[in-house]
């Protein structure tokens, strides 16, 4: 491949290096009181969602849920209790306004441990800062170019952005490796028998701030996944308008220029950065 310069590499490093960045300090914490004294920070609330969410909950508390004037509390209970009062909270706020592209699908929430606590309408889950799980998938091939799809204009979040071969969110019954597999079919038309060729790489954990929508706070699990030169991708679900075939000198100007999703951006660098190695 052609050596990347050496700024470019310093561009990409520092860029990674900010890839978790804390919530706004002006955002109410949301903590999850698993005992009587463990009591854990899990999501981030927009101090423009609060009024509404007060003032909902002034009308009609919700079970398992407690407000104060600094911090939400999520107070111990069955999964399937906390997903009901969570999916209680979730409709007050979309009714105000604040939860856009409700998609009918459900996220899980996930402790350090790997226990479902509860499970809740993906788009809520950046309204409320809470930490969800994706799956990207780097395609690329052995004369050192990469795939790269570009979003649908029709998405409701990054329109157009360029991003990984296959990515998206694992949903709430999914492992990471079921779900790479998926969205490789459904957004790039790889077949089964090659998808199982995907390798797992590594976890980047994305958090930041995304202004008027919340806090995107995910765990990016990365894989790379080698293609013939014959393979052209084919997009299934309608959430691809096309894809790209370039060098990965290109892929990172394509970076640094602002045109991929910022999560697609981090999986890629970290990809490029690893192959000039």
């Amino acid at each position: 491949m052609t050596a990347l310069s050496t700024s470019t590499i310093a561009a990409l490093e520092e860029m990674l290096q900010n890839t978790s960045r804390p919530a706004p300090a002006d955002f109410m914490p949301i903590y999850f009181a698993r005992g009587t004294s463990e009591s854990t920070a899990i999501g981030h609330l927009n101090p423009e969602f609060i009024p509404c969410l007060q003032e909902a909950l002034k009308k009609q508390s919700v079970p398992l849920i407690s407000t104060g004037n600094d911090r939400l509390t999520i107070h111990p209970g069955k999964p399937r209790d906390l997903s009901s009062s969570l999916n209680q909270l979730a409709n007050y706020l979309r009714l105000g306004g604040f939860i856009p592209g409700w998609r009918n699908e459900d996220f899980a929430w996930v402790d350090l441990n790997g226990h479902k606590y509860f499970r809740l309408e993906r788009a809520a889950f950046r309204t409320f800062g809470f930490r969800s799980m994706a799956t990207h998938i780097n395609g690329y091939t052995k004369s050192n170019t990469i795939w790269l799809g570009r979003r649908s204009e029709n998405k409701s979040t990054d329109p157009g952005k360029l991003d990984n071969l296959a990515a998206g969110g694992i949903t709430a019954d999914e492992t990471p490796w079921i779900s790479a597999r998926r969205e490789l079919w459904e957004e790039a038309g790889v077949p089964l028998q090659i998808s199982e060729e995907i390798e797992p790489v590594g976890r980047i954990h994305m958090r930041r701030p995304i202004p008027g929508l919340g806090f995107h706070d995910e765990q990016l699990y990365v894989y790379d996944l080698e293609l013939t030169q014959n393979f052209i991708p084919t997009n299934h679900d309608g959430e691809v308008s096309g894809f790209i075939e370039v060098s990965f000198t290109e892929a990172a100007a394509r970076i640094l220029a602002d045109e991929f999703t910022s999560d697609a951006a981090f999986v890629t660098a970290d990809f490029i950065l690893r192959r000039n190695k």
